[in-house]
């Protein structure tokens, strides 16, 4: 099967990557330590944190929300955004368990994936195969034949760089002329409300800056407790992931501003006229009150336990409720989705376990899931 030969392709140019990485940077190692601690003390008060965020969100001034539901946070949204909008997107997990794409479509806007994975995806209208990597499933020869069919400008036979040419040249006119951007957030300081995001591509950037609003949408497990240890999981999720050092490190308090004229700050400056903050909890919260489902909530979508599992090489996209796949995914689909059915699919190789930079023991998790799976049936 193609999505087979794409998956071996990313393990091979990934995996021997990240080991690279660990070896000349040994202070991730380091702050993966450090950043697991931090993420325990937000998750055994959660509800506390949550509301400390949101005040600092409002004092940076920004609006912040949270939604209990998808349904609450597609409604927030849609207040927000109103109708007839061109709206572009940086890749956002939380987005996709929420619909956001295709509700503000349904309401009339033009709306564009910018991460070119998920640019990828959303003209295949596939859901994605990986949390870092959501097109991995598609072979270059697919992804040419694809664009070919969708907004054409390539050839047979085009090299890799042609065809990233290709759509940088397509979204560069959307980014110039969106009104609002949509992006997610890697981790979310609760004592300054800053949205912390890493990237590759620049076009995380083009959507947090370029239009007259942003709006940030993510789970209440990305809170952490100050903007040191903001920094510390870009840190650490860019090189667990093989990407190291990151292109860009984004941080986001508010709407843009200036202190130009007699140093007294003001907003909005070039940037937004206005930042928005969407916190989702979709199960979080409950998940966090129980002892072993809140280790699920440490993970920093690194998407290193995808590639060093048997099972998820074996069924790929199909383990798992988008965009939740692999074997955090297992774990995810039954935290927001209340689905143990991924879960029963674990083999318990336990290289998850050993490669998880907050050693989180994905094994000992999905055995809980299946417990409590088999308890329903009952």
């Amino acid at each position: 099967m193609s999505w087979e030969i794409a998956v071996e392709r990313a393990i091979n140019n990934n995996v021997p990557r990240v080991y690279k990485i660990l070896k000349e940077h040994p202070y991730i190692l380091d702050l993966a330590k450090e950043l697991r601690e931090a993420k325990l003390k937000v998750l055994e008060n959660l509800d506390y944190y949550v509301d400390k965020t949101l005040d600092s969100v409002k004092r940076a001034g920004g609006h912040g929300y949270l939604a209990s539901t998808p349904e609450e946070a597609r409604e927030i949204v849609g207040k927000i955004v109103g109708k007839g909008k061109t709206v572009v997107m940086g890749k956002s997990m939380v987005a996709y368990e929420a619909g956001i794409r295709e509700f503000l479509i349904r309401q009339g806007n033009e709306v564009w994936e910018t991460d070119l994975g998920e640019f990828l995806i959303q003209l295949a209208n596939q859901p994605p195969s990986h949390i870092i990597a959501p097109a991995i499933h598609l072979t270059k020869e697919e992804v040419e034949k694809l664009l070919k069919e969708k907004i054409g400008g390539v050839h047979e036979g085009s090299t890799h760089e042609e065809l990233v040419a290709r759509v940088r040249q397509f979204l560069r006119e959307k980014f110039v002329n969106a009104d609002v951007g949509i992006t997610g957030a890697n981790a979310v300081a609760s004592d300054t409300g800053t949205i912390a995001l890493i990237e590759n591509e620049g076009n995380i950037r083009f959507s947090s800056i370029s239009p007259a609003m942003h709006i940030a949408i993510t789970g209440v497990d990305k809170i952490v407790p100050t903007l040191a240890d903001a920094t510390k999981e870009v840190l650490v999720q860019s090189a667990f992931a093989g990407l190291y050092p990151p292109t860009y490190v984004n941080f986001t308090s508010g709407p843009s501003s200036t202190a130009d004229i007699e140093m007294k700050r003001v907003s909005p400056a070039h940037g937004p006229k206005e930042f928005h903050l969407i916190l989702l909890d979709n199960g979080r919260i409950k998940a966090s009150k129980d002892p072993v489902l809140r280790e699920a909530l440490l993970c920093i979508r690194c998407g290193r336990c995808h590639l060093h599992c048997p099972v998820y090489r074996a069924l790929g996209v199909k383990w798992g409720d988008p965009p939740f796949t692999g074997p955090m995914g297992a774990m995810w689909s039954y935290v927001v989705y209340n689905d143990p059915k991924p879960a029963m699919y674990c083999a318990h190789s336990g290289n998850c376990k050993e490669v998880c930079p907050m050693k989180i023991n994905i094994p000992k998790v999905l055995e809980y899931i299946k417990w409590k799976g088999n308890k329903q049936k009952a």
